[in-house]
């Protein structure tokens, strides 16, 4: 890994009085930084295989969860509910909430799930969607959503979505519509890969505001109406990711899981 941070480090001035930290742990906390921070571009293919490589072993360490081991809904058989890490997940698809540029966080160590995806996934995630974003010459628009391969995630595809945000004391009419079509066109395009588990964590909660409860709600009822319409889908398990206590709550109500 010092290799790896050596030549990230080196890419910038800036980091110049930077040292390298003593401990796997710090040093793994530098290497989130600086892949946080760095904006999309190649990286060798000796770096690559590095940054590949530990990530690999940080994802065997985390400890890979498949749909099947979590339990189903008492209401659904195609629902699942899970509260976790969704970068710990082996679905065909883990979605992911992402910003209007869709380049992922900047923020370096930032908490939101943005931000763990990419982490998690490495650089080349960044450099596809930057790809992706050139060539629609302009911002994603809320309520669509586009698709990557997953890279060093245990999931094969990650979709990126743009949920509303909620400026208001209660989302709009038209913020609520565009929250479900997040989970429709989501879905949409899991179906056109061929995708069997997908999994969807609070699109639009936390940061972006909308109230938890209310989300779930929609969610819920969309993925729900959305199987009914579509019945020879590949889409056999579609997991509702939370982290939250309070998501985790809320879902169980709407799932019928009882309470541990």
């Amino acid at each position: 890994m010092d290799t790896l941070l050596r030549a990230l480090l080196a890419e910038s001035p800036e980091y110049s009085h930077i040292s390298l930290p003593a401990t796997v742990a710090e040093k793994r906390e530098l290497l989130r930084a600086l892949m946080n921070v760095r904006p999309p571009k190649p990286l060798s293919p000796e770096l690559m295989s590095l940054q590949d490589e530990e990530l690999a072993t940080q994802r065997d360490e985390k400890g890979v969860v498949e749909p099947d081991t979590i339990p189903v809904s008492p209401l659904n058989p195609k629902l699942r509910l899970w509260q976790g890490d969704i970068t710990r997940l082996a679905a065909d698809a883990i979605v992911n909430a992402a910003n209007s540029q869709m380049l992922g966080c900047f923020v370096p160590l930032h908490k939101c799930i943005d931000n763990a995806i990419h982490s998690a996934a490495g650089m080349e995630l960044r450099e596809e969607c930057a790809r992706i974003m050139h060539e629609q010459g302009h911002a994603e628009p809320t309520g669509e959503a586009k698709i990557t391969p997953a890279y060093n995630l245990p999931s094969k595809w990650v979709i990126h979505t743009v949920g509303p945000i909620v400026y208001g004391p209660a989302p709009t009419p038209k913020e609520c519509t565009q929250l479900a079509d997040c989970y429709r066109n989501c879905l949409e395009l899991a179906a056109q890969k061929g995708v069997r588990s997908i999994a969807f964590c609070c699109i639009s909660t936390g940061e972006f505001r909308f109230p938890n409860a209310d989300a779930a709600d929609i969610a819920v009822a969309t993925v729900t109406t959305w199987l009914q319409t579509h019945p020879d889908t590949s889409i056999d398990c579609v997991i509702f990711n939370v982290f939250k206590e309070t998501d985790l709550h809320i879902y169980e109500h709407l799932l019928g899981y009882q309470p541990d």
